[in-house]
């Protein structure tokens, strides 16, 4: 996957445009298969039985994994052609909806065990609305896995560095089999991601900068050593109080 900084004066983050590139560029790249999704899964453990939303599900592969773990998934992604993958991809066993995270959610209060955010929330000026939706469809002990860029590896993207404090936003080009798609992710300090969630309501239970799976090292050496030695991606679990805790009105 390349990366350009030259953006062209055209709609970003339009996944539709290139959506079969970009799922097989994720069902095999290192930084997708053999290092997020591994370190989201690790962190949900054990998810037999549980409700869990996957927030910004793309073409589904996350959600086939925790379908296959035993979980039942619901998935929604604002991009159509992601989803009409994802509905190739997992059948009519996983409910799919078109949906912005930006705007409120079409679920009931606490109709899910977990939602898992896997990359997404980066591309959000303001995670405020966002975590408020996924609080109040959480459940009490209900769980919020998320990954995002490392605010390490945004604040360096570019050679002109921003304040490191500052939610500012940073542009650049995707190229994957000869398309080009633009996008802008918003850069945040950790500190700005943890007040995020701790004023939503949530109470943080890990911060996590996990190593790739061991399995990559063979497969990509090269990918390996740099993931196992430079941060690309920051995650997080945070949870809802149990109920009776006097946290959870």
């Amino acid at each position: 996957m390349e990366r350009s900084t030259d953006l062209p004066d055209r709609q970003v983050n339009d996944y539709d445009g290139f959506a079969e590139a970009y799922a097989a560029e994720n069902e095999k790249s290192p930084v997708n298969a053999y290092y997020e999704r591994p370190a989201t899964l690790a962190l949900a453990g054990d998810v037999t039985g549980r409700r869990i939303l996957d927030a910004g599900c793309g073409a589904g592969p996350l959600s086939a994994a925790l379908r296959d773990r035993g979980a039942t998934v619901t998935g929604i992604d604002v991009s159509a052609g992601m989803l009409a993958l994802a509905r190739r991809r997992l059948g009519d066993d996983v409910p799919l909806h078109v949906a912005d995270l930006s705007e409120p959610l079409p679920f009931a209060d606490g109709a899910f065990d977990d939602v898992i955010a896997s990359l997404v929330l980066h591309y959000l000026e303001d995670w405020g609305p966002t975590l408020a939706e996924f609080r109040r469809v959480l459940g009490p002990g209900g769980r919020l896995i998320a990954s995002v860029d490392h605010p390490f590896v945004a604040y360096t993207f570019q050679d002109s560095r921003p304040d490191y404090f500052a939610n500012t936003s940073y542009a650049f080009e995707w190229t994957l089999d000869g398309h080009t798609a633009p996008m802008t992710f918003w850069r945040k300090s950790l500190h700005a991601m943890t007040e995020a969630f701790t004023t939503a309501g949530f109470r943080l239970s890990a911060v996590s900068e996990p190593q790739p799976d061991p399995a990559a090292r063979e497969l990509f050496p090269d990918d390996f050593h740099t993931l196992s030695t430079k941060p690309c991606f920051l995650f997080f679990v945070a949870e809802v109080p149990p109920a009776g805790t006097g946290e959870d009105d």
